[in-house]
């Protein structure tokens, strides 16, 4: 029993480090089209979310019982070997975690939890006890149509910023009134993540209480309250910590952000993540906001996507779930084989590939000082040019413009010309009346 109830421990502390992997992991979505427009400085920015993240965790609770009652079945796993399975899904997908971020890649959190999980249910227990109807409908299927989704509203969002903001008489257009917008919609975002991700780790730690007999859900408390606060507490304080690497990536890798590129993409990723929240969708917040800095890049004409960026990006997402799946079936397979003396294995392992990737990521830190390579005090972190091409019609106004000028010069030139030519006269016929008038004197 005290065995048991040691693993039991074991795999909610490491259920709170994957949440807090998941912070820093995930900071990026909501700050850094406003750290890289100069909306807030980076270290407020990075408060500001993790506050937001610990009040957005207690908002709802849908999510955490779509994982704790969906994608695992686990009446049909025994109560002896679930915990076990649990903890080698979270390696796998802590495992996922550190590389993506040691690499920069915006990858899912959410879906190398599931793929962790589903990879260690599967040699573990087997084929039959994870429900891949719910697989496919509630984290598949969004996986697939959020980001679109989000970037079709980011481009439509941005086009209409730019619309209703473009003047023709050369006057400011007002269009950094847009970084005070994004405080709003960025505080938003933060708001929304801590409503969808947090409740994660909730359902998995709630999933494994279940499963031991720990605890008995009823309509009013579908997850315990302590299990609420310490995963919002967690997310919050990995979400402070800043994951500086991927803020870099998503700040400026994707494309150059402006203000009102940036606003229109933080409402659109916090509307779409919000109404997953209210459906109880696992949704990829990671996914949704990448969809919406890509979609406001396409919709601000001049504005450059960086495709190559986004290719990488698209294979860590194809990548997420059969990679940690495949770390998760490994450390499972050690549980198999060896019993307590696998799930200590797989606690050395994990230990010794944490370690290694964070001694890697010191060889070039990037930190709150350096996440941007044009970071200045001012918080601005993105040179871009300031203002995209012109207009059909601002073409035309500038041609006309460029005809009057040409018309006055041309008016200059000969107004010149005819005084030059008058002046020489002038002086000619003042050279020819003296030489005259010294050969009358002279003939006297």
């Amino acid at each position: 029993m005290e065995t048991a109830a040691l693993i039991v421990v074991l795999v909610i502390a490491l259920a709170l480090f994957f949440d807090f992997t998941n912070g820093f992991h995930d900071t990026a979505n909501a700050m850094a089209t406003p750290i890289a427009t100069g909306a807030l400085k980076p270290k407020v920015a990075v408060l500001l979310a993790a506050c937001l993240n610990l009040v957005g965790a207690f908002l709802s609770t849908a999510v955490a019982q779509t994982i704790s009652g969906g994608i695992i079945q686990e009446n049909e796993i025994s109560n002896g070997i679930f915990p076990a399975v649990i903890f080698a899904g979270l390696i796998g997908a802590i495992t996922w975690n550190m590389l993506t971020w040691l690499l920069g890649l915006p990858s899912s959190s959410s879906h190398a939890l599931f793929g962790g999980l589903i990879g260690a249910t599967i040699v573990g227990v087997g084929w039959y006890a994870v429900n891949f109807s719910v697989v496919i409908d509630k984290v598949i299927l969004p996986a697939v149509i959020a980001p679109f989704t989000a970037g079709v509203i980011a481009f439509l969002a941005t086009r209409l910023a730019y619309l209703l903001t473009r003047r023709y008489d050369s006057k400011p257009d007002g269009r950094d009134g847009f970084r005070w917008g994004q405080i709003f919609s960025s505080s938003l975002v933060a708001l929304a993540h801590g409503t969808n991700d947090a409740q994660k780790t909730m359902g998995i730690i709630t999933l494994l209480l279940i499963s031991v007999g720990w605890f008995t859900p009823t309509p009013e408390e579908a997850v315990p309250y302590w299990v609420i606060v310490t995963c919002a507490a967690t997310i919050a304080l990995g979400t402070y910590v800043g994951g500086w690497r991927i803020i870099r990536t998503l700040g400026k890798g994707l494309t150059d952000v402006k203000p009102a590129q940036g606003f229109s993409a933080e409402t659109s990723t916090a509307a779409t993540i919000l109404s997953s929240s209210v459906f109880g969708f696992a949704l990829s917040t990671t996914q949704v906001a990448s969809g919406s800095v890509i979609g406001s890049g396409l919709g601000r004409r001049g504005s450059t996507v960086r495709w190559r960026t986004v290719g990488r990006i698209g294979v860590g997402w194809l990548l997420t779930l059969p990679a940690s799946g495949l770390v998760g079936a490994f450390a499972a397979l050690f549980v198999v084989w060896l019993g307590m003396w696998g799930i200590l294995v797989d606690t050395i392992l994990a230990v010794a590939i944490v370690l290694f990737l964070f001694l890697r990521s010191r060889r070039d830190a990037v930190n709150a000082s350096n996440a941007m390579s044009e970071v200045a005090d001012s918080g601005l972190a993105v040179k871009v040019k300031k203002n995209p091409p012109p207009t059909r019609r601002q073409r035309a106004i500038m041609r006309e413009e460029a005809r009057r000028r040409a018309e006055l010069e041309a008016k200059e030139r000969a107004k010149r010309k005819a005084d030059e030519k008058a002046a020489a006269k002038a002086k000619k016929d003042a050279d020819t009346a003296s030489t005259a008038k010294k050969k009358s004197e002279a003939k006297k």
